[in-house]
């Protein structure tokens, strides 16, 4: 009878372990029915759609995406990853953002990800150098869009002013301000009302010159001074930031008075419709033109020019080039979540499916080896980008704009921007309020 027990209360205790056991199992197999991205580019919104569609599809899990409007990426961020159902992907712009959030971001050094970069010291990684905490997930270039179709009427006017014949000879300040001035004196004869699409200044909107114009000088200045940061900002090349700012706005299809209400998807529409000859944007924007009611641009017309400003040698100046997008994971989400969004963003940087939607619909220039050199997006800003990083004779802008103290400095520039174009606020003042922001915001002067 004893041995009939004990063998009944083995039996016992393998069940309950075998129940154990199955729960255990069962609880961290928990399949992930949702990840959530959240993004900062609103050009790419619809095309996020698409893919979380062509996802669920395949993989049965669903990719929600909130868009963060221009200007509240901080702020949105902060409080989604505040909520109980927070981003398990989101972005930073570079090593100063990766500094706020980095209580949020998974190291991804032993990702199939961080192994596909093709220049992994592209990477944020921690502050001692070690661990990979922000990936660049997409390579993208910004500089001057112009129709070469308009271009090429101007330089067939009999009555021009410029001696200029080709855009080949645009290769600094001087000889574009001198096209665009003389243009804008024939812009009834080109069919144009204007030679520059309007200088957004809108809320939010003011990011291509508080943030990418700014870029210029600021690179300019820490090539001068050999550093890859600055406490204190000279803003030595303010000046040439002020050239070519003024070149926009006296040259554009918008009264100075009406910019303040002016949008970026303004003046997209502007170039896509013809009205204007040239667009200060990234190779993003082609999604823009090419969507925009009453487009009249061609692929074989759209092409780049380098953002001159009257910098010494800057006839070899080419494009900025680089990248603000660094795709961070959670940190704080579960296990499951972590992986299941590992998953994904490896689908949609290896799969047939998942890059056709990098290079096609979104227009991307990928930075991993995943892609054949014929899998580059046909974009044609894009390829204009790649043409320019393949010309060894033209020398690259960095985005240096990652290292700007934060969104209120740059914000600040963008109000200081509409108070300028309003007559309400001095240049050499506006130089002097950067100045002290920038030393303000970095905290190296006292509020």
């Amino acid at each position: 009878m004893k041995k009939k027990r004990f063998v009944a209360l083995l039996m016992t205790m393998a069940m309950l372990v075998s129940m154990m056991s199955g729960c255990s199992f069962g609880s961290s197999a928990k399949k992930v029915t949702q990840i959530y991205f959240l993004s900062c580019k609103p050009e790419v919104k619809s095309v996020w759609e698409d893919v979380s569609a062509a996802y669920e599809k395949e993989t049965g899990v669903k990719l929600k995406v909130l868009t963060a409007a221009d200007g509240n990426h901080e702020r949105t961020l902060k409080a989604e990853l505040a909520k109980k159902d927070y981003p398990t992907m989101f972005q930073i712009n570079g090593p100063i953002e990766y500094s706020e959030w980095k209580n949020y971001c998974m190291d991804l050094s032993d990702t199939k990800l961080y192994s596909w970069l093709l220049d992994k010291s592209m990477a944020v990684t921690g502050d001692d150098g070690k661990g990979v905490y922000g990936i660049p997930y997409v390579v993208e270039g910004y500089g001057i869009i112009y129709n070469n179709a308009i271009m090429e009427k101007y330089f067939a006017l009999s009555d021009k002013s410029s001696q200029i014949k080709s855009m080949d000879e645009i290769n600094n300040f001087a000889a574009l301000k001198e096209v665009a001035e003389d243009m804008q004196a024939h812009k009834s004869e080109l069919g144009i009302e204007g030679v520059f699409g309007s200088t957004s200044l809108a809320p939010g909107e003011s990011w291509r010159w508080h943030t990418h114009l700014m870029n210029i000088p600021v690179t300019y200045e820490l090539q001068k001074k050999n550093v890859s940061d600055l406490d204190t900002l000279d803003f030595t090349y303010s000046d040439e930031f002020k050239n070519v700012f003024d070149l926009y706005i006296n040259n554009s299809c918008t009264a100075i008075s009406d910019l303040k209400n002016k949008t970026v998807e303004d003046s997209m529409t502007e170039f896509a419709q013809g009205k204007v000859a040239m667009v200060q944007n990234g190779n993003w924007g082609w999604s823009q033109i090419e969507s925009a009611d009453g487009n009249v641009v061609s692929e074989e017309d759209a092409k780049y020019m380098p953002v001159y400003t009257g910098m010494d040698g800057e006839e070899s100046q080419g494009l900025c080039i680089g990248t603000e997008n660094y795709i961070c994971i959670n940190s704080q989400a579960t296990d499951e979540e972590k992986q299941a969004s590992i998953d994904f963003l490896e689908w949609l940087y290896s799969s047939k499916e998942g890059k056709k939607f990098v290079t096609e619909k979104f227009g991307f220039i990928p930075p991993f080896n995943t892609f054949k050199e014929s899998e580059y997006p046909s974009n044609p800003l894009a390829v204009e980008v790649i043409k320019y990083m393949n010309d060894s004779s033209k020398k690259s802008v960095p985005w240096n704009f990652v290292t700007f103290p934060n969104q209120k400095f740059k914000d600040n520039i963008g109000n200081d921007l509409i108070s300028y174009t309003e007559g309400e606020l001095d240049w050499n003042t506006l130089v002097d309020t950067v100045k002290s922001d920038w030393a303000k915001q970095k905290g190296s002067e006292e509020e």
